[in-house]
């Protein structure tokens, strides 16, 4: 794997393994992973996979999912040799310094994530008990980003809320004890699409999502994709106009059309009389996307100790580069060093 010199700036980016990837992964995150991220940045990519336990699941579709994950992100064009690649649970500097960041969080903080409060009030409508980790998860998360001295987290608006508490837990550790952490920042790259569900055009394309006719999965049969596309919920009326508030249905399939073809949406609203024009022409844009993401994971499956090299190498770099800095968390915060 290429070294990379500690002047260079370091991003870190996850995606947690709880569904299938998505369309909306690809387009808001993924792309931008591989065709930005990875040659500007010293950058680290990690399935996270700690996050997926914070609610009822299944161990070996976790397991399951998080190997899709890793190998559908080296489909997508993640290079080792441009960047690292890793499983969250591969580097224990991950969970010994979460619990550093609950101790310097506050119960407040905790509670007022928006993400804690729309997640524990579904599990609570339907009647299972909400995961303390479901709580504590944040701390977690800004372990892994302050883990490796990392200066950006190019994040979505819903999870800039997160970056923003990494920020401020590593202002007060290292006012408290002395400067251990870099202080990162989000950011919004110019590489980026909000995919919306094509049944709910009001609600983002989600993976973990109970009701998937509206999410278009990454490896789903070209078949499934073309139908669940030329299915979309559009709008009333007949008009093709980019206007997210009027037509969030057919702004959904100009966004979604826009970014298969490096496009805008607003121009490519006048290129179409009919809404089955439009759904027919992002379908096939959809489709020759996807297709070598899809031929590229073939071959890797066929291969698994490939993928299995990548995770252990990326492993290996990223706990290289966490451990001094969780080692001096320890030290700092008044933990006695082992013998």
């Amino acid at each position: 794997m290429t070294q990379t010199t500690t002047a260079r700036r370091r991003i870190f980016s996850g995606i947690k393994p709880s569904g299938h990837l998505t369309l909306g992964n690809y387009l808001g995150a993924v792309r931008r992973w591989v065709q930005e991220d990875q040659d500007n940045a010293d950058a680290l990519f990690c399935v996270v996979d700690l996050h997926a336990l914070t609610v009822e699941h299944d161990p070996a579709r976790v397991r399951r999912l998080t190997r899709q994950a890793a190998t559908l992100l080296l489909a997508a064009g993640l290079d080792p040799e441009r960047c690292t690649l890793f499983v969250q649970s591969h580097v224990d500097e991950h969970a010994r310094l979460s619990y550093l960041m609950e101790c310097t969080a506050t119960d407040g903080e905790m509670r007022r994530m928006i993400q804690y409060k729309e997640k524990a009030a579904r599990e609570r409508s339907s009647g299972t008990s909400v995961r303390l980790s479901l709580l504590t998860y944040p701390a977690l998360m800004a372990a892994d980003i302050l883990a490796y001295g990392t200066h950006e987290v190019p994040v979505g608006d819903d999870q800039t809320q997160h970056v923003e508490l990494a920020r401020d837990l590593a202002q007060r550790f290292n006012q408290r004890y002395g400067p251990v952490f870099t202080v990162p920042r989000a950011t919004n790259p110019r590489i980026s699409a909000r995919v919306m569900d094509l049944q709910d055009p009001t609600s983002k394309m989600g993976k973990s999502h109970a009701e998937t006719a509206g999410i278009v999965y990454l490896l789903d049969e070209p078949e499934a994709v073309r139908k669940k596309i030329m299915r979309a919920v559009t709008d009333s009326g007949t008009e093709v106009r980019y206007d997210r508030t009027a037509q969030p249905g057919v702004a959904n399939l100009l966004d979604v059309l826009a970014s298969c073809t490096d496009g805008k949406p607003e121009v490519l609203a006048g290129e179409f009389t009919s809404y089955g024009a439009l759904k027919k022409a992002t379908a096939e844009a959809v489709l020759e996307l996807l297709r070598p993401v899809r031929a590229r994971h073939a071959e890797l499956c066929a291969d698994p100790s490939y993928v299995e090299g990548v995770l252990r190498t990326g492993a290996e770099r990223a706990r290289g580069l966490a451990r001094p800095r969780v080692d001096a968390a320890y030290a700092a915060i008044g933990l006695l060093p082992p013998a």
